[in-house]
């Protein structure tokens, strides 16, 4: 998929609605043992890239320097569901301290009334994180209004001929 057309996807107020939101996004990578993983992560999005920060010995960050290839849903309950679908390739940076926009994205998550001592306790703990940026090389978006997924735009269109 060319960059231009992950860019469309992403741009759509849907998709940025999602990544946006409190929804922790769905990490698929590949283990040092070679079988599948899946981890609920938060993450944050910087205009481009999505992002996300962990501890370095995270059992995820040498196996994504092994390899950098992921996956990543961020779906919603209800009927009809929304899902934004995305692959690409992830870097790693190590950061002395907490990454202010950890911080910031996790706002989101954590109740406010808990937030002031949730944020001291992460950086009274955090010497330092790993920076997961990944670069999206392609992306779908499902609404089930107006785009579905492949095998039943395929259904639909067959059953209408």
């Amino acid at each position: 998929m060319k960059y231009e057309e992950v860019a469309q996807v992403l741009a759509k107020p849907l998709s940025r609605q999602l990544l946006d939101s409190a929804i922790p996004a769905r990490l698929a990578y590949t283990g040092l043992d070679g079988a599948p993983r899946v981890i609920p992560i938060g993450t944050w999005w910087n205009g481009t890239h999505i992002c996300a920060a962990t501890v370095p010995n995270s059992a995820k960050v040498p196996a994504l320097r092994k390899n950098p290839k992921v996956a990543i849903t961020i779906d919603t309950e209800g009927f009809p569901p929304n899902v934004l679908l995305i692959r690409g390739t992830a870097t790693l940076e190590l950061f002395d301290g907490v990454p202010q926009e950890y911080i910031d994205a996790s706002r989101q998550m954590v109740p406010a009334e808990q937030f002031d001592g949730w944020e001291a306790g992460v950086r009274a703990l955090y010497e330092q994180m790993v920076v997961i940026t990944i670069e999206p090389t392609w992306a779908k978006l499902l609404d089930f209004e107006t785009t579905l997924p492949k095998a039943v735009e395929d259904l639909v269109r067959a059953r209408q001929d």
